[in-house]
Formats: structure tokens, sequence, C-alpha cells
């Protein structure tokens, strides 16, 4: 059985390529001894973690990867096999994939840590990890990166070798037309927004685009009765809940569905319902608007709910035979390309969204002044189908170079 996780290791080494790399690849580094990635399922943290050990560690046989809910974890522990490779082959780096599927994790890793005192670990696992509330507090110890789907930027640079910089969200809010030089000439850009929007979320789309969606569903799939099953010991019974809550969030606009409104539909209790929405949240389905005024999420009602990214909106309509309504679309891609460049968006009465503490209204090119002059309010134009900003106007596709 041990030979299965060795062959299996060094054939993922063999057939992987290293023409390209996420973001994160150049910011990655094993400077602490316990290293974690995290994100949604399908953005590539394998693929990180096994070109860093190609390009780093293989050839000097310091390294080994493993899935830790490989059958072979049936019958010895993670604590004993990373021993066995510390004493008997030497490694030094461990990588472990998927370990929020494997009982008892945070221990096990605690326990290594402790004990192998020369050994880096690095882990990958969903973005619901939670390293702080954990009973042994590995918070103190690691060093956590997050990785997100495509930006914009990446899905062009990966599509057509177009490397273009990134922009400051800080700088794109109150002077947006200093990028006008480097953006709005790029050839079809417009097009290829149109594209990313459909399918540029997951970088599985460069393997195969006719499959695409097929994928995307069944990353749904995976997610809800693998991830959250067992993550959360939540019942099979109940899992048929948070599949109804995504495919409400695909076919109504996200300012009209509420935690009270879903709950009701579903006929369970509020409590029970916001949940539901918080683990749809924490593993990469799902995104909560909350208002920024005093109080923890806790206390505090979602405004508006999102599905997690454009990619899975487009997906789920079009099992439906429909696409969505290009508000929703236009409106979910600026939020989820703030939030996974690591910055807050909140609700606004008097706009869409409010980033930074700038109020953004968003809309096609024909959109204007008219919900601001209303409410007596400064903010910032977003407009999908243009290809240069003005002072108060930011092209839609803009938000998608902040990472």
């Amino acid at each position: 059985m041990e030979e299965l996780l060795q062959s299996a290791y060094h054939h993922l080494i063999k057939n992987l390529q290293l023409n390209t790399h996420r973001f994160l690849y150049s910011q990655f580094n094993l400077n602490s001894r316990l290293t974690g990635i995290i994100g949604p399922r399908g953005v590539g943290k394998t693929t990180l973690m096994l070109q860093y050990i190609k390009e780093h560690h293989y050839v000097k046989q310091e390294a080994f990867y493993f899935t830790a809910d490989h059958i072979y974890f049936n019958q010895t522990t993670m604590l004993e096999y990373v021993n066995k490779l510390y004493y008997e082959q030497g490694v030094r780096y461990v990588f472990i994939d998927e370990i929020h599927k494997y009982q008892n994790w945070e221990q096990e890793l605690k326990n290594i840590y402790d004990t192998l005192t020369t050994v880096h670990l690095v882990f990958s696992g969903s973005s619901s990890l939670d390293l702080i509330k954990g009973t042994y507090d590995l918070s103190r110890r690691v060093r956590l990166y997050h990785l997100p789907g495509l930006s914009f930027r990446e899905y062009l640079y990966l599509q057509s070798n177009k490397e273009l910089s990134t922009v400051k969200l800080k700088n794109l809010l109150s002077e947006p037309m200093q990028y006008n030089a480097n953006l709005s000439q790029v050839e079809k850009i417009l097009g290829d927004f149109k594209d990313y929007l459909h399918h540029g979320y997951y970088p599985f789309v460069f393997e195969d685009e006719t499959t695409y969606y097929e994928k995307v569903i069944r990353i749904i799939e995976k997610t809800i009765y693998e991830d959250i099953a067992e993550y959360y010991k939540l019942k099979t019974e109940n899992l048929h809940y948070l599949k109804k809550i995504i495919s409400f969030l695909a076919s109504i606009p996200p300012g009209e569905i509420n935690v009270h409104n879903i709950a009701k539909n579903l006929g369970i209790d509020f409590k029970t319902a916001f949940s539901y929405l918080t683990m749809l949240q924490e593993t990469g389905l799902v995104r909560m608007l909350y208002s920024s005024q005093g109080g923890n999420h806790i206390l505090k009602k979602p405004e508006k709910i999102f599905l997690h990214n454009t990619s899975l909106l487009y997906a789920l309509n079009k099992m439906r035979g429909l696409e969505p309504p290009i508000g929703n679309v236009r409106e979910l891609f600026v939020l989820q390309s703030v939030m996974d460049a690591g910055h807050q968006g909140h609700y606004s009465p008097e706009g869409d969204i409010s980033v930074e503490g700038s109020i953004l209204e968003i809309g096609g090119k024909n959109k204007s002044m008219a919900q601001f002059n209303k409410n007596k309010t400064v903010g910032v134009l977003v407009k999908d189908n243009i290809t240069a900003a003005t002072a108060h106007v930011i092209p839609l596709y803009y938000f998608g170079f902040l990472y």
C-alpha cells in the first residue's frame, strides 16, 4: 500500500507542467516550519504545491507529497508515516494535500511539528479550516496563504500570454485614469472579459473548455457531499438543504434574497439557515455582504447573499437553460475581485457596494449618476462595456487587475 503513495507522488511530479504559475507562487516560501494553503476547490492548490516541490526540492530527494484522504491511512496514522519518511528516507519537507479530510488532523500536525523539529510541513485544505478556534490552536505556528480563483489579469496571461501589471484598489478608486494607458489599449479586452465572466474563475478552463461547467458542478457536489459533510459532521439527510440554497442564489437577485426567506422556503429556522449559509461561505460557494455599521457578523444579518463567483452563477443557470441577469453578474464580479484581493466589501443603501470608503454603483455603459444625485451621495460609477476610465467612472474590467 505504501508503494502506491510513492508511485503516485513520482507520477504527479513527472507529468507536472511548469510553464505557468499562479500569482501566489512568487510570494510562497517555507520560512515557517508550518505552512498552509487554503482556498476553494479547483483553484490550483495542489498544482502550486507540486510545482514548488519540483522546482526546489525534488532533485535533492528531500520532499514528499501525499493526500490525507488516501486509503493507506486506514491502516496507519499520518504521524507514524511522516516519522517513517523522516527516519528512513531523510525527508525534510512534507506536503500534505486535503488535510481537512483527515480525522484529528490538528493534533497530529501539532505532534509532528513539536517532535520533528527540522521538518517543514506544508498542507492544503478547504477555506473552512478553522485554525484559531481549534483545540490545538495552530494559528500561532502556521504561515497561512489563501489562494482564490483566477483574476481577470491571470486569465489573460494564461490564455494569451498578455502580461499586465496589477492595480492598487485605493488608486483605482481615487485616480482610475492613470491605468488607461496600460489597460484600455489591450486588444479585444472586452471580448476576453466577457469570456472570463462566463468561464474564467477556475484554472481548469485551460484543460478543456467544453467540460468546464460540468467540472464546476462537480465542485459544488464534492464541496457539499464531501467537504461540508465531513468537516462539519452534517447528517446526509440535511445536505439537500445546501443544494437548495445554491439553487435559490442562482435564480434570485442578491438584494431580493435573505436569511429569513431562505429559512421559510426550506422550512427551517433562521439559526439553521444562517448556519448553512456560513458553511457554504467558508467552503467557497457563497459570499455574504454585510453593512459596514458596528457589530460583528455573528450578531448581524447579511444584507445581500451571492454565489461565490461568476463561473458558479453561469454554470448553475446553464443547467436550467438560462442566462443569469447581467446586473447580478456585474455586481458579483466586483465583489469577488475585491474580496479575493484581500479587501473588504460592504453593503451600501446609497449604491451597490461600499469599498474602502467609496460607494460604487455598478451597471452598463449607459448607467448615469441618477442614483447618487437622488441620494445626494458622492460615489463612483462602475460601467461595463467601456474601455477607458474618466474622473468618476471606472470600467468594470479594471477590477480584474487587483491581483
